[in-house]
């Protein structure tokens, strides 16, 4: 991939864990309350909307109302989704994940960045206790920005050098190469990419990544 790496820039979703069991429930329970019936959220439902804005996501889920409605509508999917993520152990992290952070952690700087509304990283980092290993974060709640900005923002603001972003969706290999970042795709997770600079079978692999570039 050219110059050694001097930064990891991740996914959450289908990269870190996967929260789709969780969160599900959760959503389901939010369209109802708002009248929505026949919306039922199911995880594999939302294994091919993660990593989307979540305007985009309520577009898919609900593309027979006003965007005012799926807005307040997504609203109260992120207070569920969070009331659950915090009751829950959440041991829902992919093989390796925490302790291949903490060893990575040793040798390159970690970022995340997301499509996620604004805390759920942070949700992320409290429960599997990662937060110290994790340089900066950034994320669609935070900045109304998609991810190929918002990986721009975290090179610019931390001075990165060599970094490459890691995720698991087709959306994530776009964002990489509009960020003009390499791109590892993480092929476990919910998706596909049709390019990659490369590919890794479980995140633990990505320790052999580094000590190789």
């Amino acid at each position: 991939m050219g110059k050694k790496i001097d930064s990891i820039i991740l996914d959450v979703d289908g990269t870190l864990w996967d929260s789709t069991g969780i969160v599900a429930g959760a959503w389901t329970r939010a369209v109802r309350e708002c009248g929505y019936e026949d919306v039922t959220v199911t995880a594999n439902v939302l294994k091919g909307l993660f990593g989307l804005t979540m305007a985009a996501i309520a577009a898919r889920l609900l593309p027979q109302v006003s965007e005012a409605k799926q807005e307040q509508v997504m609203d109260l999917c992120c207070v569920y989704e969070q009331e659950a993520l915090e009751a829950d152990e959440c041991r829902i992290c992919y093989p390796g994940v925490a302790d291949t952070i903490q060893e990575l952690s040793e040798s390159v700087r970690l970022f995340i960045v997301s499509n996620c509304q604004s805390g759920y990283i942070e949700l992320f980092l409290d429960k599997t206790g990662l937060g110290p290993y994790i340089t900066d974060i950034e994320c669609y709640g935070n900045t109304g920005k998609g991810k190929a900005d918002n990986i721009r923002l975290i090179v610019e603001r931390n001075h990165l050098e060599s970094p490459v972003y890691v995720g698991d969706t087709q959306g994530d290999c776009d964002a990489a190469g509009q960020a003009h970042v390499p791109f590892v795709f993480a092929e476990y997770g919910f998706g596909q990419a049709d390019r990659w600079d490369a590919k890794i079978e479980t995140f633990a692999e990505l320790t052999d990544l580094i000590a190789e570039g």
